[in-house]
């Protein structure tokens, strides 16, 4: 019995795809379960709190499948290249895209925190901040403090160690050795990777059921977010989070659209392509919940299978360009806010050692206040429970800063794809001028009668 290859099958163009009534579009139900949410969350607090289990349970039916997902698709990647040196120059170019981006990040939101100082004049007492407050953020992240630790931390104690946990980087590390053995097994592999092939589309429907849901799901986690924190801790700290939301945008238009323009296409349309994914994560602030979408999306967009499987899992364990952002403002804020002595090359090595313990917060819940937390401790400058200040915005400041992380991995593996000349660029046009629709397959009689 034969099965069927949902990739080969004949696809419609996105200029034959029948328009669909404006309700009836996924962003549009998302937008309104957000806006849904912040009524209920303002005006029913007790009501919006207890719809936390809404959106809860959209994250871990995501969570549940994202592992398996990066390994099928790091595995069919790296084996669909085929070339060893292929994958290794893949892999190279993404990282140095990487680290090219968040350093403009990190100084871009240095030089923005500098220049508006939201927390000057705030005169924080620190004797009335609740250290205890924090201890679970720094216990989160105390295992990535050294070098060492983070490194052997890559390599899981078991084959599934990576899986249980959610470690994207032990994930990636299996997944990438595993893929290479199949690539050293040659035609012997082809069964093996049939199997993970048909695996992943089984996976696959469970994210497009999952997708189904996800209004709700945004409905009851932005009612939660609303229902506990309210406006009042906005227009508290509005000056920081006004500061954040401003240079996010800053860092789309002077440093994304550049780069997106030069590699031919245009940022804002990529973003439109995936609306429904930028919505999603702010109101579940979840960056792994719009992962296997993501995937589908940008193969879909023109950027080759291969050069997506491996540079989109990547990406979310080493470019964070949202939480460099907001690394750098709130370092900088809580220095200004408690009258923290901290010149440029003080502000410079602190973020530059938070630039590098935020790869070992991949896959940690809460790992941007918890690798904060743990440097600020390590660091002995800024004193660690000013952050318990902004605890209750940090919820504010997550959604923006995973949303700026969604657009510069998408960004990335389109710009990968472009070097390694693995991107159909008439694709990407004709996808990103009509818009994402879900694919209408058409598949063959023939084919479904002997599956």
């Amino acid at each position: 019995m034969s099965s069927i290859d949902i990739h080969s099958v004949n696809q419609l163009p996105p200029a034959d795809r029948k328009p669909r009534r404006f309700y009836e579009d996924l962003s549009f139900q998302v937008f309104f379960g957000i806006g849904a949410g912040v009524l209920l969350g303002h005006f029913w607090p007790a009501a919006g709190a207890a719809m936390q289990p809404l959106g809860e349970a959209f994250v871990r039916l995501i969570q549940m499948v994202v592992g398996p997902i990066i390994f099928c698709t790091v595995v069919t990647g790296i084996c669909g290249v085929g070339d060893v040196k292929k994958v290794g120059r893949i892999a190279i170019k993404a990282m140095i895209y990487f680290e090219v981006i968040t350093s403009f990040a990190l100084l871009l939101g240095l030089l923005s925190i500098n220049l508006l100082k939201p927390g000057v004049g705030m005169n924080l007492d620190m004797s009335t901040m609740n250290a205890g407050a924090v201890d679970g953020y720094v216990t989160t992240a105390r295992h990535f403090a050294t070098t060492s630790e983070f490194l052997l931390n890559i390599i899981p104690k078991t084959m599934v160690g990576g899986f249980a946990s959610g470690d994207i980087l032990q994930i990636l590390f299996f997944s990438v050795l595993f893929a290479f053995g199949l690539a050293a097994a040659g035609p012997r592999a082809k069964p093996m990777l049939t199997v993970i092939d048909s695996f992943l589309s089984g996976l696959y429907w469970i994210i497009a059921f999952a997708m189904k849901v996800s209004p709700i799901a945004a409905f009851g986690a932005i009612a939660f977010t609303v229902s506990k924190f309210g406006f009042a801790s906005l227009l508290s700290l509005g000056k920081l989070v006004g500061e954040f939301y401003f240079t996010c945008a800053l860092f789309l238009l002077v440093i994304l659209w550049p780069v997106c323009r030069f590699s031919g296409f245009s940022l804002f349309k990529l973003m439109r392509y995936i609306r429904t994914e930028l919505l999603l994560v702010i109101g579940t602030s979840s960056s792994e919940s719009v992962f296997p979408a993501l995937l589908q999306k940008l193969e879909q967009a023109g950027c080759d299978k291969g050069v997506v499987g491996l540079v989109l899992p990547t990406g979310y364990a080493f470019n964070h360009d949202g939480t460099c952002l907001y690394f750098a403002a709130v370092a900088v804020f809580l220095a200004q806010a408690t009258n923290t002595a901290l010149g440029w090359e003080a502000q410079l090595v602190l973020l530059g050692v938070l630039l590098l313990t935020s790869k070992g917060g991949a896959g940690v819940a809460g790992s941007a206040i918890a690798v904060l937390a743990a440097t600020l401790a390590a660091t002995n400058t800024i004193p660690v429970s000013s952050i318990a200040v902004i605890l209750g915005v940090h919820r504010l400041l997550s959604s923006a800063f995973v949303f700026v992380n969604i657009t510069g991995n998408s960004v990335a593996t389109v710009v990968v794809a472009n070097w390694e000349k693995s991107l159909d660029h008439a694709k990407l046009r004709a996808e990103l001028d009509a818009g994402y629709r879900a694919p209408a397959i058409a598949i063959d009689p023939e084919t479904l009668a002997s599956a």
